[in-house]
């Protein structure tokens, strides 16, 4: 990675394994598009009154040239993300995903298709009588 990751906690205590671990996804990324110029990643806690423990929310920006790849993990699935290490999987693999698609649009992979000015029309594919 060009630059180094941003790592921010909220609603809960710093962790040097939760940073480790982000820290190793993010690097990770490099192997999908090595040109990313920033990568920032939030981590939120939110106590929730039915459970125990917290429900955590993962959100990762990524700076590549020309786009910025946003993910947000939210708690769509509150059991999947009441533990931080599964957010964190979920986000980084929706990230790898978004940034493979990018990578393969940059290299031109992927046709893009030219809209006309004057919309689509249908070419009759048979000879008029």
């Amino acid at each position: 990675m060009q630059s180094s990751v941003q790592i921010t906690f909220r609603g809960f205590e710093h962790s040097d394994f939760v940073e480790e671990k982000i820290r190793e996804k993010a690097k990770k990324l490099d192997h999908y598009y090595p040109h990313i110029s920033h990568c920032r990643v939030v981590i939120e806690a939110e106590h929730h009154r039915h459970h125990q423990g917290n429900l955590y929310d993962v959100r990762i920006d990524i700076t590549v040239p020309d786009k910025e790849i946003v993910v947000s993990r939210k708690k769509h699935d509150k059991h999947a993300h009441e533990d931080a290490y599964v957010a964190i999987r979920d986000a980084f693999n929706a990230a790898r995903r978004q940034l493979e698609d990018y990578a393969r649009v940059h290299r031109g992979d992927v046709k893009s298709h030219e809209i006309s000015s004057r919309g689509s029309q249908a070419k009759r594919s048979f000879p008029e009588d």
